[in-house]
């Protein structure tokens, strides 16, 4: 096997973008040596940060317990994010490579901040207040004097938060600035361009395919760093992705409907003073939590309010899941005690004031043209296309899971997952 793996997680990529990759200059150059997974089951909800997580330690959420993007505060209507990665409650890849005596390095993998198992590490993070700086915004979640003086001070002229592409030319830049520096056995790297397109402008469109050519580019810097190294020819590559997108047509707010029916109180400045119980949006599902989740009126109160809603069929809710059923499901758990799933046309909001339905706010991504959260059997599916010295050419499989990925690239170093909840997928090796 070998001693160098890169991971490089495309947001979004989904098995129908293949049809253009395989046409353009980098990606045509791999294609034959390749081997490929079409359709990879996401997990749910099929956000980043969860997905991220299970990429990276082989474990559904009701394990590794991210469960969204943002944290469980249900009364903010834009909470801080899982940025840190001492949330997480299993060993990652990362733990696992770092024990072997690997050198790790991870630029914007999602939950990674201040992940002692990082050796060479850049969070997905940015400026939390005004005049803060990207160096100090970095620095705060977990990169070393070293690697803002070696990878992020050299390219920060392109950083834009949060802005595509300058925000992802900016990663793949580092990303090839530190392995040209430190040649670490592990790089797990995230972009989400095509992304945050997809929420722009719908899951298909000229702009994606433009982000495709992008990332095409993009691919050839980190090969290209990693020949400059001296360790591509002992590297095996990993493009995969966490989940897809569907198209929306609108955006509900069931607080509002809660505040009416009086789950909800405000105060006369519309601040919420009290509650029952709320929703927690994840973009196409719903977290829904009660204030104390013992008193069992609450409990049946809430019930029968979601289960009203979604037979009404106005709301958006295709499913009211009890907490026991998702997570016997959907391996999915957390302090909430309902999820509610979309109708596969709209995204929900967790603004308790009105209007209960509203139009696209490309601004936020769960409320764009397009967006995530879905149950994964929804629309169209992340995609894995690998190549490298282990990797045997031309497999093609079908399908595998989400959760089969983390042990997959444990393999690819000669190490092995314990207790995961995936597979290794040895399909696509040459030797097992």
């Amino acid at each position: 096997m070998s001693r160098h793996v890169i991971v490089i997680s495309e947001d979004a990529l989904v098995y129908e973008d293949t049809k253009v990759l395989k046409q353009l200059p980098v990606f045509k150059s791999i294609w034959k040596q390749a081997a490929r997974v079409k359709r990879v089951r996401s997990i749910y909800p099929s956000v980043t940060y969860p997905c991220h997580t299970t990429m990276m330690t082989g474990c559904y959420p009701d394990r590794h317990g991210i469960i969204n993007n943002e944290l469980s505060n249900v009364t903010e209507l834009a909470s801080d994010w899982n940025w840190f990665y001492d949330k997480v409650k299993v060993p990652s890849l990362f733990d696992l490579a770092k024990k072997n005596g690997l050198v790790t390095g991870a630029v914007f993998w999602p939950v990674t901040g201040n992940c002692p198992s990082v050796d060479y590490l850049i969070n997905e993070y940015w400026p939390q207040k005004e005049g803060e700086t990207t160096e100090e915004c970095f620095a705060l979640s977990g990169s070393s004097p070293e690697v803002i003086r070696s990878c992020i001070e050299p390219n920060v002229w392109m950083q834009k938060h949060r802005i595509h592409p300058y925000c992802d030319e900016f990663v793949s830049a580092c990303a090839a600035s530190m392995l040209r520096k430190y040649k670490p056995n592990l790089l797990m790297i995230h972009t989400a361009n095509i992304d945050g397109y997809r929420h722009e402008s719908g899951v298909f469109s000229p702009k994606v395919t433009h982000g495709l050519h992008e990332i095409d580019n993009w691919l050839g810097w980190i090969i290209k760093a990693a020949q400059d190294a001296g360790i591509y020819e002992d590297t095996d590559f990993f493009i995969v992705s966490d989940h897809g997108q569907i198209n929306i047509n609108r955006v509900v707010c069931p607080n509002v409907l809660f505040a009416r029916r009086g789950l909800i109180q405000v105060d006369e400045k519309g601040q919420v003073r009290d509650y029952t119980a709320m929703v927690k949006s994840s973009g196409a599902s719903g977290q829904v939590f009660l204030k104390d989740s013992s008193d069992q009126k609450a409990y049946n109160k809430t019930y029968e309010l979601l289960k009203e809603m979604c037979e009404e069929g106005i709301y958006g809710i295709s499913r009211v899941y009890t907490a026991e059923e998702v997570k016997e499901e959907e391996h999915l758990a957390g302090d909430f005690s309902f999820v509610i799933e979309t109708d596969g046309y709209t995204s929900f909001g967790g603004d308790w004031k009105g209007p209960l339905v509203r139009g696209f706010d490309t601004s936020d991504y769960r409320f764009g043209h397009a967006t995530h959260g879905h149950h994964p059997d929804k629309g169209p599916s992340p995609t894995m296309i690998a190549f490298g010295p282990s990797i045997k050419s031309g497999v093609v499989m079908d399908r595998c899971s989400l959760a089969d990925e983390a042990p997959t690239f444990a393999a690819a170093l000669g190490l092995k997952m314990e207790n995961t909840d995936g597979r290794v997928l040895k399909e696509i090796f040459k030797t097992e």
